[in-house]
Order: C-alpha cells, then structure tokens, then sequence
C-alpha cells in the first residue's frame, strides 16, 4: 500500500482507467479538476471526500498531494506539468508528451533540471507478453532483430472528435491517429527493436476530412541504430478495433505480438504465452497495465522514472518526422 495522496487533472475517458489505477494500488484520490463543471461533477462520484476544483492552479502550493496525475488535452500536458514540477511536485502525465517537440523539449529540460520524478503513460510495456518479448529479444536466443512490422486498425467516428473539438485540430492534438492512437505501437516497435534513427512516411485525412484537420492514415517506415527498419500502417478508418499487432523478425525465430505472445522458432516449432491480465468492455483494447504503470509510479517517488520526459520524446519525434508540424 503506496498511500499516495494524489490529484488527478483530466476527467475524460482516458480518466476511467487513472482513477482505479490510484485506488488499485493504495493511493488515495484526494482532488479532481476539470475546466468542464458537468465532467467534473460526473467523474467518480463515489468519492464524496475529494476536492473538485476548474482550475489545475488551484493545487498548487498545497502541503497535502503527493502526487499529480495529469489526463488533459495534448497542448496542456507542459504547462500544467512544469508548474507541479517547480513546487517539486511528482507528475505522470498521459501520453504524448506534448502537441509538439517545441513544447516537448521545454519539460525534457525542464524535467532534467528539476530532480522531481517525472513519468509518461505507455503502460503497454507493462503487458507481460510484451515483457516477455523484449527479454527475449534482449538474450540473444534467436540472435539479432532483422526486421518488425505494426499495425494499428482502429475506428473512430465523426463524434468521437465532435465531442472533444481538441482531438480533431494540430493546435490541440498536435496529430491524429499517430500521436492519438498509434504512439503506443510507435513506442513499442522503438523499445523492442531500438532507437530510431530516421522516420519517413505518408499520411492523409481519406474518411474525415469534413471533421478534422488531421490525418486518419498513415504509414512510417523507421530506420532504427541498428540499420534494420520497421514499418507501422495505422488508421482510425477500420470498420472495428482490431488488436494491434506487433511483428519481430529474428535471424532464428519470429515473434509475433497480438492478443498473446506467439513465438516461433526456425523450425517452425510455437509457443503460444497468454497475456496475464486482459481488459473486458467496449474499450478492451485499450489493455489493462495501466494500472501496472501507475503502481510503479507511485511506489517511489523519488529518483528517475524509467519511462520518463526525454524516454517518451523519442516516439513523439519519430511521429513528427512523417507529419512535418
């Protein structure tokens, strides 16, 4: 039991999965805010002692939160961070970093200077298929990574972005399907396979062009440190949420991420490895570590979070890279 008083910024949906997550682990939800009165008012009702404020700066400079959580729109992530960070407060903030690398590169600085544990939300590294598959490639028992292949087939409709107006702009988002839905995968294919070194791409908005700014499809092709390459197709056009798949082609075996982990040697021989804990409901896609990331998170609040400013910018520049703004 962490015990973590914490104030959670943010109560939209991705909110549905911090808000267990701090109860999961022992911490206590001491405040809410929302600049939205009604999502406010709507966000863990059960929770008749926490405060409810509109205004994140209202939090600042109290004696009582130990911790922050930040669930906001892209473009507010740095500023709302970097005021906690000042008062040396510990923050872990959603994914992306920032709407931009302008604004990214303020709290990776800002985040280096401070000394205050500071973390990202890519909880899929906490999914034990893709731990697994990480220390597998890292032994060496199929020898080096000669390639990888992604794909994130989503769907989002016209009011999915008509009820949060941010998600569908470039001041907002900073992007849409990349930086909204298929960083994860960006994230996992330079975790697993290695840093990247160049990214090209295409993308365009096909189907929702009349609601948003931004692309609904795209495809990367990443040149990672190593000289081997990965290519990630990614689209919000998909007629379901179909489970993102990730593919490792080793110089003896393969292996193949999905709803579990399915390894398979050269000669043909597989294994299959169950993910241990799995999501149900309409938004089981989305996994379930997120609440593996926040116990992590909060169970020490000092020292440096493995998954922190200047880990989470590399996904966000290689996303940048293909988009050009």
């Amino acid at each position: 039991m962490t015990g973590r008083r914490t104030a959670l910024i943010g109560c939209g949906d991705i909110s549905r999965l911090h808000i267990p997550g701090i109860a999961g682990c022992g911490s206590e939800l001491v405040a809410l805010c929302d600049t939205d009165p009604a999502r406010l008012a709507a966000a863990a009702p059960e929770l008749t002692e926490a405060e409810r404020v509109t205004d994140h700066r209202a939090l600042l400079g109290r004696d009582d939160i130990d911790v922050v959580h930040i669930a906001t729109p892209h473009d507010q992530h740095v500023g709302m961070a970097l005021d906690f960070i000042g008062q040396g407060t510990p923050v872990l903030t959603e994914k992306p970093l920032a709407a931009s690398l302008a604004e990214a590169e303020r709290l990776v600085a800002g985040t280096a200077s401070s000394g205050v544990r500071v973390g990202v939300s890519y909880q899929n590294r906490y999914k034990s298929t893709s731990r697994a598959a990480k220390d597998l490639i890292d032994s060496g028992r199929f020898g080096k990574v000669t390639g990888a292949m992604a794909r994130v087939l989503w769907h989002r409709t016209r009011e999915y972005y008509n009820d949060r107006p941010w998600r569908g702009t470039w001041q907002g988002s900073g992007g849409g399907v990349l930086i909204n839905q298929a960083i994860h995968t960006i994230d996992m294919l330079q975790w697993l396979v290695g840093d990247v070194s160049e990214a090209t791409g295409t993308w365009g908005t096909y189907g929702l062009a009349d609601t948003i700014e931004v692309e609904d499809t795209a495809t990367i092709a990443m040149t990672h440190a190593s000289g081997v390459r990965s290519l990630m197709l990614a689209t919000n056009l998909n007629v379901s949420n179909d489970p993102v798949t990730v593919e490792v082609a080793l110089e003896g075996g393969s292996l193949h991420l999905g709803k579990d982990l399915v390894i398979t040697d050269a000669d043909g021989t597989t294994e299959t490895m169950r993910e241990e804990v799995t999501a149900s409901g309409t938004r089981a896609y989305w996994g379930a570590s997120h609440g593996d990331l926040i116990a992590d998170f909060h169970s020490e609040l000092t020292g440096e979070f493995w998954i922190n400013p200047a880990e989470a910018y590399k996904s966000l520049w290689i996303l940048k890279q293909v988009l050009g703004r």
